[in-house]
């Protein structure tokens, strides 16, 4: 699952989180900060998820149907990739509910109004990325975090 939302920071400053979530382990497996929301947002936060060794064979990335995910350079870096894409229909906005929990989850837990600068911003993200993934137990997943749960699936596989 992916989307992007904006974190206002202070003096109304905004920045812009991307984010790649795995829909089985609710894992973050790739995300990007900026103070703009260009194509470069959504392209790194893609790269990104290139690098993981862990990415299923036959993954697919589902998104909405904003500018970003229909533009023409995203969907060629997609098929790229060896992923499948696909999109909820307009104005349907449950298939990608799990991503836009954790954006809210991740605005209740964070002090992002409190960063002074983007690199703030940054650190509190990367800080709350490593919290969520590897130390933030979820009752879907066992009370297990993220990561923990993915290994454990990945024992039994």
């Amino acid at each position: 699952l992916t989307d992007i939302t904006y974190l206002t920071y202070k003096n109304g400053k905004r920045a812009y989180l991307s984010t790649i979530k795995d829909a089985e382990t609710n894992e973050i497996l790739a995300y990007e900060v900026a103070d703009s929301i260009t194509m470069e947002i959504v392209l790194d936060t893609l790269k990104k998820l290139k690098k993981l060794k862990h990415l299923a064979q036959d993954a697919f990335i589902h998104s909405d149907q904003g500018f970003h995910y229909t533009n023409p350079a995203f969907q060629k870096l997609v098929k790229q990739m060896g992923l499948g894409q696909s999109m909820s229909r307009r104005g349907n906005c449950w298939d990608n509910a799990p991503q836009e929990s954790f954006f809210g989850h991740f605005k209740d837990e964070t002090n992002i109004k409190d960063c002074e600068t983007l690199e703030d911003v940054k650190q509190e993200v990367k800080s709350y990325m490593i919290y969520y993934n590897h130390y933030r137990g979820q009752w879907d997943l066992k009370k297990l975090p993220p990561v923990k749960y993915r290994l454990q699936l990945q024992e039994v596989a």
